[in-house]
């Protein structure tokens, strides 16, 4: 029975290695590839995390356009600038799609999400739903005062962690800027908190939290499972088993919340995305239905909490690295609100150099480092080579945003290269992505980022824990979180108490 086992494993094996080697000899100008390629792993066994920074390692080597075979998928990665403008404009409908996933089978309802479906009709009127609902500039004014309430719900935090006046007490942010972002949005989609103080339902949000830290995991593009699905075959792996399982707590909360809302209609109604969409359903239920609902609250959820919490970490991190960075945004917002009341989001517009800092910070970490994958649909070139059709296509944002080509003193924290005069530097940015799939939360994220940041500025002192710099290495992650979470010395400043009640 083994002998028979194994040797059909080595037949299927050599026919797919040779079904390998027929795709590579059709296209006569690929992108250079490393030459260690092995047997049914490809390259994968060349990338160790952090992805973005083994992806620059081997553009140095290869060039910043070259190709890798994870298992039997050929993906070419671009660390180019021009390259990516040609990605996303003479091919961007080309490079429209998505690669097909299990995360994205499972979690994604069958690629049918605003993220995850391929471009077309349907990607269309899941976006137009998205953009209209949520994301439009009427309905993010609309919700502009539930992030001023969240980010008083932060600031009362941090003021009650400090027990007596003008002292200075460690506080870790990370957890308290995941909590804002996750509320701002349920808030949005739901009509209320799910984590924090005084929260009635927060095992709920707590439990959907460890659901997206999960999923951010199995996200980072690179897992076996992914590339050689015949591996469930042999029982080796699991990664789809723990993908349909995460898939199914997530939908099991995802349909809580539906019925929730469906079931409270008749005796109150609240302005919510969920409330919209299901006044929606009643006039055209076959295509708003609960899956098609539950897959935008659950892309939007995925894109919108952690990738701003993240960016407001790395952002404070590299204020407290810069105390002159820190001591002049400080008094710019000063100089605009003498200290009279709390920042506001029609504020933003006036402090140009908080601007450059949410910039600089986008730069040096950009929360999605390698963009969201695209697929080819067709054949097409890019920067003179053949990209085929059926290949993920991938863009190293943080090897752009740090190309010395591009920027001076790439690796540098420095704000002012963002300053007036500068403006068109913003153009190199990439951080939400390009052409039609660019993310459409951006408008949301930068009012999220900047409202959280302005205050965290104007209401406290910040000092860091030691006198030695903060330690700036990335960990894992779709996102690139912070390696060890920031931990910080804070107090309030003497008229955090008057600027709070008013």
């Amino acid at each position: 029975m083994e002998v028979i086992l194994y040797t059909s494993l080595s037949i299927i094996l050599c026919i797919l290695v040779t079904l390998k080697l027929f795709r590579r000899r059709r296209y006569t100008n690929l992108p250079p590839s490393p030459s260690l390629s092995l047997p049914v792993l490809g390259h994968l066994h060349l990338i160790k995390p952090p992805i973005h920074r083994a992806f620059h390692r081997l553009a140095q080597k290869h060039g910043p356009i070259f190709s890798l075979w994870f298992g039997f998928r050929r993906v070419v990665i671009i660390s180019s600038s021009s390259a990516v403008q040609e990605c996303f404009t003479k091919n961007d409908i080309v490079l429209a799609n998505r690669p097909p996933s299990l995360l994205n089978k499972h979690l994604g309802y069958n690629q049918t999400t605003m993220v995850s479906s391929p471009y077309g009709d349907h990607w269309r009127n899941i976006r137009r739903i998205g953009t209209v609902e949520v994301l439009s500039t009427g309905r993010l004014n609309s919700f502009s005062h539930v992030r001023k309430d969240e980010v008083k719900q932060l600031l009362l935090k941090l003021s009650r962690h400090a027990e007596e006046e003008g002292r200075f007490v460690k506080v870790e942010l990370r957890s308290m800027l995941h909590e804002l972002t996750f509320n701002n949005i349920m808030t949005m989609v739901a009509g209320k908190r799910y984590v924090g103080d005084h929260v009635s339902n927060k095992e709920e949000g707590k439990e959907f939290i460890e659901i997206m830290d999960e999923a951010f995991s199995y996200g980072g593009g690179t897992n076996p499972g992914e590339f050689m699905p015949f591996l469930k075959w042999f029982g080796g792996n699991g990664y789809e088993k723990k993908v349909k399982k995460l898939a199914k707590r997530a939908d099991v909360f995802l349909q809580r919340l539906i019925d929730e809302h469906r079931n409270k209609r008749a005796s109150e109604s609240k302005n919510t995305m969920i409330e919209h969409l299901l006044s929606q359903q009643e006039s055209q239920p076959e295509y708003y239905t609960d899956e098609i609902i539950k897959g935008l609250i659950l892309s939007l959820l995925l894109a919108g909490t952690d990738t701003s919490a993240v960016t407001i970490e790395w952002a404070m991190c590299n204020l407290l690295n810069h105390p002159s960075v820190l001591k002049k945004a400080r008094a710019e917002i000063d100089a605009q609100l003498h200290q009279e009341r709390l920042v506001d989001e029609s504020d933003i517009s006036k402090l140009h150099y908080l601007e450059s800092i949410i910039f600089e910070t986008f730069r040096l970490y950009p929360a999605a480092p390698m963009l969201v994958p695209h697929f080819a649909s067709n054949d097409c070139v890019v920067g003179g080579f053949d990209i085929s059709s059926d290949t993920m296509v991938l863009v190293n944002a943080w090897a752009i945003h740090r190309d010395p080509k591009l920027w001076d003193d790439p690796e540098s924290f420095k704000p002012e290269r963002f300053e007036s005069g500068n403006k068109d530097k913003e153009h190199k940015l990439m951080p939400f992505g390009m052409g039609r799939r660019a993310c459409p939360g951006a408008g949301l994220a930068q009012r999220e980022v900047a409202l959280t940041l302005a205050s965290l500025i104007q209401c406290f002192e910040w000092e860091r824990v030691s006198e030695k710099e903060i330690d700036m290495m990335e960990g894992e992650g779709l996102t690139m979180p912070k390696l060890v979470p920031l931990e910080v010395m804070c107090k309030p400043r003497s008229f955090f108490n008057k600027v709070l009640i008013d």
